[in-house]
């Protein structure tokens, strides 16, 4: 087919179409360990940014959690906005910011990113088993993918 419009010949050649396929199921795996938590992984990521941000006992605020997250704000302040509603987090308007939500990440919330985070690595130990001593230069190479604006 000449006039066909793929680049590669095969869909096994294109990195694109690869990362979709391997994000799809890093995703499913993750999805299916969070289940019993009653945890979304976009929800386990917010709350885990939350206690990773509050370490230092300042006032973290929904916009550096979704900067962190590298996630789109509103989609963040919908998210936390579940999280609240689970009594994970406590929102509310900052202290010195007054167009700024607060996030508090509650005592509950904190038990359970930990125990969700056990979960999240175990499953990613076993995911990324199979790069075996590939897995520090994969990981560089998805750092630097990360950080493309």
């Amino acid at each position: 087919m000449p006039d066909a419009p793929f680049r590669y010949s095969s869909a096994d050649d294109s990195p694109g179409f690869l990362l979709w396929q391997v994000t799809n199921h890093w995703q499913r795996e993750q999805r299916a360990a969070l289940e019993p938590l009653n945890l979304t992984h976009v929800q386990y990521v917010l709350l885990a940014v939350g206690v990773w941000l509050s370490r230092g006992g300042d006032a973290i605020t929904q916009a550096q959690i979704a900067a962190e997250a590298r996630i789109d704000p509103m989609m963040a302040s919908q998210v936390l906005r579940t999280l609240e509603d689970k009594r994970l987090v406590r929102r509310a308007p900052h202290p010195t910011d007054s167009r700024a939500k607060a996030v508090e990440v509650t005592d509950g919330g904190r038990a359970l990113a930990a125990q969700a985070t056990q979960v999240v690595e175990d499953v990613d130990e076993r995911f990324f088993a199979t790069a075996g001593p590939d897995l520090p230069a994969l990981v560089a190479v998805l750092r630097r993918l990360s950080r493309t604006p």
